[in-house]
């Protein structure tokens, strides 16, 4: 059960760093990843398909924010999972493997991929950001481990 609660509170730790990269950056750099539109985008064409009017402006920030927390949170929580000594490999795999993910899986989900491959910039960055957010969940929960 302790292992349990590192890991979720390591994953919480991934996802808050990744989302307070992401929302500051965004203020500064113009190339910078939005994967909040993406976001935005897929829980307003969900809304639609269920008969929902759509949220717009900043209830659907709000809404897609604490959905970007809580899905990066159960992603990262699962670095946890491994033995202590892998924890920060197993963080930066999982984060490659989310970055690679926002790149490729979006399309395929029928959604703008724009936000998140506009420039070679952007997509570094948003495999980059995705890793950081892995390792300081690894590390997080190695920390809390000893």
């Amino acid at each position: 059960m302790k292992n349990l609660t590192n890991s979720l509170i390591g994953g919480i730790a991934g996802a808050i760093a990744l989302n307070i990269l992401h929302q500051t950056v965004k203020q500064f750099v113009h190339e910078a990843p939005r994967v909040d539109l993406i976001g935005e985008e897929g829980i307003a064409r969900g809304m639609e398909r269920a008969g929902f009017k759509p949220l717009t402006g900043d209830a659907l920030f709000s809404v897609t924010l604490v959905t970007d927390l809580i899905s990066n949170s159960a992603y990262y929580m699962m670095i946890g999972m491994g033995k202590k000594k892998y924890l920060l490999y197993h963080g930066a795999a999982h984060g490659l493997c989310a970055g690679i993910g926002a790149l490729t899986l979006t399309r395929p989900m029928g959604l703008s991929d724009a936000p998140v491959a506009r420039t070679n910039a952007t997509r570094l960055m948003t495999v980059a950001w995705y890793t950081f957010g892995g390792i300081i969940a690894g590390w997080t929960t190695k920390a809390l481990r000893k």
